[in-house]
Formats: structure tokens, sequence, C-alpha cells
């Protein structure tokens, strides 16, 4: 099995299409499998890097895609190449060091060949880094014995004598990713924690996947895989974790974690604090503890873990499953969820320090299990539980054919060669933030869609009209290159209109969008940023689906959504601060599998001095119709005006972590002003204590599985006083009677009801603290 497993992590998906609705006019036959030569290097390494920071200042000279070895790195793992790493990383006046906040004008992906990297002290990757390795043999970064520093990745650093001060506020340190490596720090001594793989502590649009860790298997090791003490993520999948103290060290608000190995740790899961985690798809093997979880603090001041929820682990010759800190004592203490747990020689399945059993373990499998404050239906009243809880349905088509949740590796089209992908930019298009490429951008779809995977070279593609991403193409961004609708078409809410279509209507076929950001120049009023309209072909589950991509409205370069226009008094008006009217849209015949994606409306200004808070207006966040499969594993909505997420006779959906803040500046106006209700688009209604955005809506749904959710308002018309009585909003969950939905691990911040049925708030968040945030282990119509 750990060959198998191994084997998982160091290769990537490779997507064979079977199925288009139509083929691009250059095609004599659809895409088919990868041509690449046994020896070559991933294709990201040989094709033509000519993408540019649209808003740079410097955009012709500043240098987006850089190659280590370029800096000097020379991957042979005897020369220490620390300095030439982190110079490929900081070259070109990038945003680091302490002395910026963030920057979306100095992007980079930072790769590296094949080979091993000698490392002694960390790499510190800056703001809108992404660090690559060949995806067809990941590259090793190995400490040396005298490594010294917080890990051998550091995604926010701790400033020398700055008294507790980081290079980036950890909620706001947005847009990194790391993939495909194999990190070593076996050479470090045993017992020095230093021996650690990757310091994240990191906010949304954040990823790792891919990788590999290598740490001692010594009895009294101090190594651990991933470290991170604070931040707002988050996704992260596709690892193996071999050894250590602790495979996973974390404390992070929320993070959605699928398909990790553990093996022979003396702890897999070390958790300090949350307000909620899911975990989907874990293996751990052959550790003492498996999660090993800081519990007991239900209060602001002595926030530990609030909630955890697993589903679909597999667990092997390990003493103890769950572990937590302090006995709950018959009251909500820290929220647990399992779901489909299958434990071989596992003696206690959740226990707590000291030895106390809460559950038996053995070889058996744990179905639906719960510890924390249960509720059905309208009853106000909740139970503490420490037992069996309500098993959501799962229908088959969301499922594996191990009956899992069904989960797909980010495609990056490892066994492809150069030759089987087509610029852009080398077919017209300029990417340069003003130029119009609505009919360069047209034209390579028609040509090339279904035969070529498209590459969008770094840059700001702008739109003026709708284009459409054919059912059957497959595009990849350089650095979360931009396409935005921009001009009058989409301008007016009385009439919006699609800037990027997702597929036709009722089409079906292969869709991959990895590493794009969707978004508008404003104003927008009347922009549906994306339609998805496609759905997967028959017997493909994850067919149709978007990794590591995003959709980021205002608060950056170029989008005259800024703190000039848009400042937080309110100085810039409405008219001129509309960001879209409904930023994804999920029709009814369309299947969705989105991993990692942040549907955000900005509320404060990325560039600038990083910090400034603005006033923007985005109608709605993710409206779903889709009869399913949906799957949205580690999404996050925000600040849109009318709901976050709003499921509309929609159903089979997997929902695990899901994530919203409410707009600040709310009900100030009250919802749905300065937009108007429109029918059309299935948009609910406010009054009586309802006037602040819905974080999940969901309307005569069917099978709609929650595993996991975090529903934030910190703030009254940007006041926060309120955050003391939990009265920043009223309701921010409201599920009809009809619909069928299982909801577990719920959280939520600044709310007097965290859900209500039918808009009539039912649970009191009064009844449930569990530290900062107020904690529901699961909730079922029955």
């Amino acid at each position: 099995m750990l060959s198998r497993l191994l084997l998982l992590a160091l290769s990537v998906a490779i997507t064979s299409v079977t199925f288009v609705s139509g083929l691009g006019s250059s095609c004599s036959a659809p895409l088919g499998a990868g041509t690449a030569a046994a020896g070559d290097a991933f294709w990201l390494q040989g094709i033509k890097h000519q993408g540019k920071s649209a808003f740079n200042a410097n955009p012709n000279s500043y240098q987006v895609f850089r190659n280590v070895k370029d800096f000097g790195a020379r991957g042979d793992g005897v020369t220490d190449d620390t300095a030439a790493i982190n110079a490929a990383i900081t070259s070109g006046g990038r945003c680091g060091g302490g002395g910026c906040e963030s920057s979306t004008v100095t992007p980079a992906i930072v790769y590296f060949p094949k080979g091993t990297y000698l490392v002694s002290a960390p790499i510190i990757p800056y703001y809108y880094t992404q660090l690559i390795g060949d995806a067809r043999s990941p590259p090793t970064l190995l400490a040396a014995a005298s490594f010294s520093g917080m890990a051998v990745i550091d995604a926010d650093p701790y400033i020398p004598g700055g008294g507790g001060a980081q290079y980036y506020t950890n909620q706001n340190n947005f847009f990194r990713s790391v993939r495909n490596f194999v990190i070593d720090v076996r050479r470090v001594p045993a017992t020095n924690s230093q021996g650690t793989g990757i310091h994240w502590q990191v906010a949304q649009a954040t990823s790792l996947m891919n990788i590999v860790f290598q740490m001692s298997t010594a009895a009294n090791t101090a190594h651990q895989g991933i470290w991170m003490e604070n931040g707002s993520g988050g996704f992260m999948g596709d690892m193996v974790f071999n050894g250590g103290k602790f495979g996973i060290w974390v404390g992070n608000q929320q993070f959605t974690v699928r398909n990790i190995t553990i093996n022979n740790a003396n702890t897999a899961v070390f958790s300090i604090w949350n307000w909620g985690w899911t975990f989907q798809g874990i293996n751990i093997n052959n550790c003492q503890v498996g999660f090993d979880l800081s519990t007991g603090g239900t209060t602001q001041a002595t926030q530990t873990v609030g909630a955890e929820a697993i589903i679909d682990a597999v667990v092997v010759n390990t003493p103890i499953f769950v572990r937590s800190s302090t006995p709950s004592n018959g009251r909500l203490s820290g929220s647990l969820v399992i779901n489909n747990a299958k434990l071989t020689n596992v003696p206690t399945a959740v226990g707590v320090v000291g030895g106390a059993v809460v559950l038996a373990g053995g070889t058996t499998t744990i179905a639906s299990w719960g510890q924390g404050n249960v509720y059905t239906g309208t009853n106000p009243t909740g139970r503490f539980t420490q037992g069996s809880i309500s098993a959501a349905n799962k229908p088959s088509v969301l499922l594996d054919s191990s009956g899992k949740i069904f989960g797909k590796t980010h495609p990056q089209y490892a066994n492809y060669a150069v030759s089987q992908f087509v610029s852009v930019k080398d077919n017209g298009a300029v990417g340069d933030g003003n130029t119009d490429d609505t009919a360069a951008l047209k034209a390579i779809f028609a040509k090339f869609a279904g035969c070529k995977i498209i590459f969008f070279d770094a840059g700001t593609y702008v739109v003026t009209s709708t284009i459409t991403i054919p059912a059957g193409t497959q595009i990849v961004g350089e650095a979360w290159s931009v396409i935005a609708g921009r001009g009058s078409a989409f301008q007016d809410f009385n009439n919006p209109q699609v800037v990027v279509k997702v597929g036709d209507t009722n089409s079906q076929g292969i869709v991959e969008i990895t590493d794009i950001i969707f978004s508008t120049i404003g104003p927008a009023a009347g922009a549906i940023v994306v339609e998805w309209n496609v759905k997967q072909p028959s017997g493909q589950n994850g067919g149709a689906g978007m990794w590591d991509s995003h959709i980021r409205l205002g608060g950056s370069a170029g989008t005259k959504l800024e703190t000039a226009q848009c400042p937080s008094s309110g100085a810039g008006g409405t008219t001129n601060c509309f960001a879209a009217f409904l930023a994804l849209h999920l029709t009814p015949a369309s299947t969705a599998y989105l991993e990692g994606t942040w549907v955000w409306l900005a509320d404060h200004d990325l560039d600038g001095n990083g910090s400034s808070q603005i006033s923007l207006y985005s109608g709605r966040g993710i409206l779903s119709e889709s009869a399913g499969p949906v799957w949205m594993i580690g999404t996050a909505a925000e600040h849109h005006v009318l709901y976050q997420y709003s499921l509309v006779n929609a159903k089979n959906h997997f929902m695990g972590l899901i994530q919203t803040e409410s707009p600040y500046f709310q009900p100030n106006p009250v919802a749905p002003a300065p937009f108007i209700i429109n029918s059309s688009f299935k948009d609910p209604t406010f009054s009586g204590t309802a006037t602040s955005a819905w974080g999940l809506r969901v309307v005569t749904s069917t099978d709609i599985i929650v595993f996991g959710a975090g529903h934030y308002s910190f703030f009254t018309n940007y006041g926060q006083a309120c955050l003391t009585g939990s009265t920043c909003q009223s309701q921010i969950v409201s599920i009809d009677s009809t619909s069928s939905v299982h909801v577990y691990s719920l959280s939520t911040v600044g709310v007097t009801f965290q859900l209500s049925v039918g808009q009539n708030g039912i649970i009191n968040q009064s009844n449930n603290p569990d530290g900062f945030a107020s904690t529901v282990t699961s909730w079922s119509q029955t």
C-alpha cells in the first residue's frame, strides 16, 4: 500500500479526453493522452514564457516566470542553493521582507527543475508566489544537517527583533501555492524542531499539493511536516508524510484537507486551535495517535479546537484514532464529527489524554459519530451527544468506486508535451489589462478547443462581451492569469449579462480550469462573472471542474474598484462601486467540481497600502440550481450583498468546508440594497430581522451534505461592538422545511441565530459557545 500511495503523491492526474461536444476548427481529433517522452521535462519548463504583470510599473521588464537554475541554483544535492533560490523569489522588487502587506502586481512562478536542492536556511516565498517543481520528477528540497530557521519553506516569517511581527497579516496572507516537491529534513538532528518542512501561516486562495515529507522516525524525533499557528485558510491535499513527531501541527480559523497519508509519525495531526477544519480522505498508518486535539477552551480567551470534521478515514495499526486533551464532561467542549472511518487494529477510536475511552475501537467502521450539540428540525433545544448521529444519504453520484466522497487532484498534465499546448498570446491575445481581447479569445477557443490545452500566459485579458469556454476545453493560467469583464454590457443590473460562460447551455464534455482568476473592471453592476453550464461526460466524475481558480472582485490594481474610488466611508457612492450582479451561477443541467475556489468581493485593497477597507457591492455570491453532482471542496464566498451560497432546486451536493463573511457595511444599507430583488435569479426576500446577507440559503433542494461550515459576521456598519453579544447579524443560515439537508460542524461568529428554518431563527448561538465561535455539531430535518 505504501508504494502505491507514494506513487500517487508523486504523480499528477492525467486527463484523457473521451468526449467533447465539438472540436475547434484546427482539430482533427480530440486531445487524447499525453505524448511527452520518458526523458522530457515537465511542459511548464519548456513552454515559452512571455506573460506579463499587466499593472506592474514596468510590465515589459518584470519577470513572472523564474527558473531557479537561471539564478544560480545547482540542484546537485551538494551545493548550498539557499541564496540562489531566494534570489529567484525576490528579484524584481517583489512584495516581502516585512515592508509590504500585499500586492497583486508582482506575481511569480518560481520553478524547480528535477534535482536535489540543498538548503541551509528557509526558502521564503513572497506574496503572490507559486513554488512549482517538475511534476514529472518532483525535485527534493533537502535540509542540511546545519539547517537553521523555522522551516524549509517559511510562508510568513517572523521579523527578527520585531516583537512577534511578521511579514504579512496572517488572515490576509492570500495567493500562494506550493506543489510537486519532496521535502526531506532527515539530515537535521532528530531532536531539533528546526526539522520542519513548511511553516504555512496562510489565508484564502492558498494551496499545498503533491508533496512528500520525509522526517526522522527516531523515537525522540522533533521533526514535523507542516507547522501552522494562525491564519484563515485554505486548502491542502494529495500529500504524504513519513515519520516525524507530528505529520502536521496546526492552528487556523478554518481549512480543508483532502487525501493525505501519514505514516510512522508519533502524532499524525496535532491541532492547537480552530473554528472548524474538515478532513476528507485521510490515511493514517502506524502512528501512535491519529488526531491529538487541544480542547476545553470555550471562551475567546481560551480558544482551543472548536470543530473537527473527519470523513472517509482509513486508520491502521494506530493505538488511538482521536484524542482530546480534556474530557467534555457532558457538554460541548470542542465538536467532533466522524463519518465513514475504517479502523484496523486501532484499540481506541476516541479517547482522552490520561487514558479514558469515549468510543472503543478495534477493527471496525465508524459510520456516523459525533461529540457535541445535535439539533433537529425546528426544535431550538439541542442535546449533547457522544455517540451515533444522523447519517446523511450519500447519493452514488457523489462517491468514488470505494464508496468515499469523490475527489480529484488538480490537473497538471504531467504527461503532456509542450506541443500539446497553445499560447493565447501566440494567437493574438494581448493581456495588458487594457486591450479588448474578446475577439482574440473567442477565436482561440473556436480554433483549438478540444485538441489543445490552452495556456493563458500571465496577464489580464479584458473582455467586453460574453465569451464561452466550450465543452471539451482545458485551460491553464500562469500565476493566476486574469479574465476581466469591462464596459457597458456589464453595467445594468436590470439586464445582467454573462462575462464568461463555461460551456453552452446543456453542453456536455470535459472542462478543466486551473490557475485562473475571473474578475471585472468597474463599474459592473450587471456582470454575471461566471455562468457554469457544462455537464461532465458520462462516467467521468470531476470531468467538469475548476482548481486553484478564483473569482476576485475589486481591491486590486486595474479594477477601478479600489480605495481611491470606493473608500469604506461610502464617499464613492454605489454607482461607481458595483463589482458584479452575480459571481458564479451553476445552472440546472450543469455538474461541477470546485476545489480551493474563493469567490471574493474585496473588503480591502490588496494594492496601495494593502489594508485600507473599501465599500464595494456585488449582488450575489454562488447560486447553484444544479441537479448535481456538485463537489465544493475547500470553497469560500465573501461579502456579497444578498447571499454567499444559495441553493435553489439543487440536488446531490457535497460541500466541505465552506466559509463565508457578510459585508462589513451591512445593515447600512439593509439587504438587498443597493441591488433590487430579481425573481428570475431566485433571490431571497428580506424582512424583519433578516437585514444582512445569508451565508447559506437552501430552498427546495435534495441530498445536500454540508460537512463543515464557517459563517462569520464581524461587523455592523464597520463597527465591531456587536461581536460581544453576537448581534452583528440576526440570522445567517436558512434551510426551508422541504429540503433534505444534513449540516455537520457548523461554526458561526457574530450571529444570534446560527441556523434558521424558512428564515425563522431556530438555533441560538448562546447555547453553543465553543471559543470565539459557536458550534452546532449536527443538524438535520429529522
